[in-house]
């Protein structure tokens, strides 16, 4: 299946597709909302709860702006490079598991807005300053050494 047949199947099949898809297919948040669909021996993340869709996007575009500092980037709304997404989902994820939610083994997604909706007056009204500190120290796999065998 060639990239441009691959789109707009997965148009088509995921209309609703989760905001923070990255982090949950790398395995580094849950969420209630989310339906993980196989698309030609890939794996797509759709959300199942509109609602919580929008304050998702809200949210990942905060957690964008609040970030640009720290990635080093003058304009967050620029597509950023993969392992810059990651940080900003799987940082920004960790960071405000550790300010609602310390308890939580992984970050859950869907709860952490509702906590963060009920805490909160509005998400601008979230600390960043701490959440930020989420993806400064958020670190994705290292890379191995050529020749290093996988493991089992």
């Amino acid at each position: 299946m060639d990239e441009t047949s691959y789109n707009l199947a997965r148009t088509q099949i995921n209309q609703q597709p989760c905001v923070f898809e990255r982090a949950l297919l790398a395995r580094a948040a849950v969420c209630e909302a989310a339906q993980r669909i196989s698309l030609a021996e890939r794996e797509v993340v759709a959300c199942r709860q509109p609602l919580v869709r929008v304050s998702c996007g809200q949210l990942l575009t905060l957690l964008r702006t609040n970030s640009a500092f720290a990635l080093k980037v003058k304009d967050a709304q620029r597509i950023l490079p993969h392992a810059m997404a990651m940080k900003v989902q799987c940082g920004g994820l960790v960071g405000l598991r550790d300010l609602l939610d310390p308890d939580a083994a992984a970050p859950d997604i869907m709860k952490l807005v509702r906590l963060a909706q009920a805490e909160y007056a509005s998400f601008a009204a979230l600390p960043f300053s701490r959440i930020v500190q989420g993806v400064v120290h958020w670190q994705g796999r290292k890379r191995r050494p050529p020749g290093e065998p996988q493991p089992s």
